[in-house]
């Protein structure tokens, strides 16, 4: 099987033939972008410093050393609860145009919406693997709002087959963590009734 690497600027039909569980890897730039810049710009109604338009952004709150020649080097870039910005990314999608949302765990039925209207995807970076993460980052190009922390602050990240990256949600809008909760539930109940069954003389 040949290795799917997307690179930026991703274009909607880079992104047409995935979908939820495919593994892909992405190649150009990424940006952090977590909470707060995301109420900057939904909220607050101010411009991203960077252009996002077919571009990519990670929910991530990276841990950055200060090289002696006044760059930076990324250490550590983990993956943050995607779900914490869900009230957010359909507006988010729409007014960047950016097309690879990556984070951790699974995102609702805004972040379906947006995907599936303006043709882009997210994906689940696997938990625990920030380290590796670190070593796929190429060059911290530049920072900006700088004032909103090390966690916050928006990195521009020039990055080689980053991944891997599990397609959670894609351009029809289907959900592979929602469709697997609807399997697992599904399971769930004669499990748990032989269980129940074994030890009902427990009161």
């Amino acid at each position: 099987m040949n290795k799917k690497v997307l690179t930026t600027p991703i274009k909607d039909e880079d992104l047409e033939d995935l979908r939820v569980g495919d593994v892909v890897y992405l190649t150009g730039h990424i940006v952090t972008c977590r909470d707060v810049a995301h109420r900057r710009l939904i909220e607050l109604k101010r411009e991203l410093p960077v252009d996002l338009k077919g571009g990519a952004i990670f929910h991530a709150g990276p841990i950055v050393r200060k090289l002696d020649n006044g760059k930076f080097e990324m250490v550590s870039i983990g993956p943050t609860t995607s779900m914490r910005m869900e009230k957010f990314e359909r507006e988010f999608i729409e007014q960047t145009g950016v097309k690879l949302i990556v984070g951790k765990g699974g995102m609702g039925p805004l972040t379906e919406e947006g995907c599936k209207k303006h043709k882009a995807v997210h994906a689940i970076f696997p938990g625990g693997c920030a380290v590796l993460a670190a070593t796929q980052v190429e060059e911290i190009e530049r920072a900006e709002w700088q004032d909103l922390g090390m966690p916050e602050t928006l990195w521009v990240n020039r990055v080689k087959e980053l991944g891997p990256l599990i397609i959670s949600i894609d351009t029809q809008g289907n959900n592979l963590i929602e469709k697997n909760k609807s399997e697992f539930n599904a399971k769930k109940g004669p499990i748990l009734e032989k269980i129940y069954s074994q030890v009902s003389f427990i009161k």
